[in-house]
């Protein structure tokens, strides 16, 4: 049998393999990040969408135990902390009508205002920006709204 014995030339990849191979993860690598970028904004907004809807669930659960909804003042603390009134108090469920405050998507408090100049009451997010107005991801998202 002959023994195949490589020479130094063989052993090993030539530069221009190894820059063909970079330039393909390269390629692939953007190709992912086009794509994943976008879907992640759309998540964002979805989240921000569902958590409203959790809120405003809480917020009509709260209106019917106790005949209002809560004020501005209160907020929407009050979904988690029974008020300081103590007949009102009385009728809290323990544990609250939501078990924590979610935050909105990019790290922001969701807002409330009622009377909302929106609806009966607005609970809204900033988004990304944290800044009122805005585009895409960057706008304001409420449950008057479709983002």
């Amino acid at each position: 049998m002959q023994e195949y014995a490589k020479t130094d030339r063989e052993a090993g990849f030539t530069l221009v393999e190894i820059m063909v191979v970079v330039v393909i993860i390269g390629l692939l690598a953007t190709v992912v990040v086009l794509n994943v970028l976008p879907s992640q904004d759309r998540a964002r907004i979805e989240k921000a969408r569902a958590d409203i809807g959790r809120i405003e669930q809480a917020i009509e659960m709260f209106r019917l135990d106790m005949g209002r909804y809560p004020t501005t003042d209160e907020g929407l603390e009050v979904l988690v902390t029974a008020p300081g009134d103590p007949r009102l108090a009385a009728r809290y469920p323990d544990g609250g009508y939501i078990n924590r405050l979610p935050e909105d998507p990019w790290g922001g408090a969701y807002e409330y205002l009622f009377p909302g100049e929106n609806g009966r009451y607005d609970i809204w997010t900033l988004g990304a920006d944290g800044r009122p107005g805005g585009e895409d991801a960057n706008a304001d998202i409420g449950n008057w709204s479709n983002g």
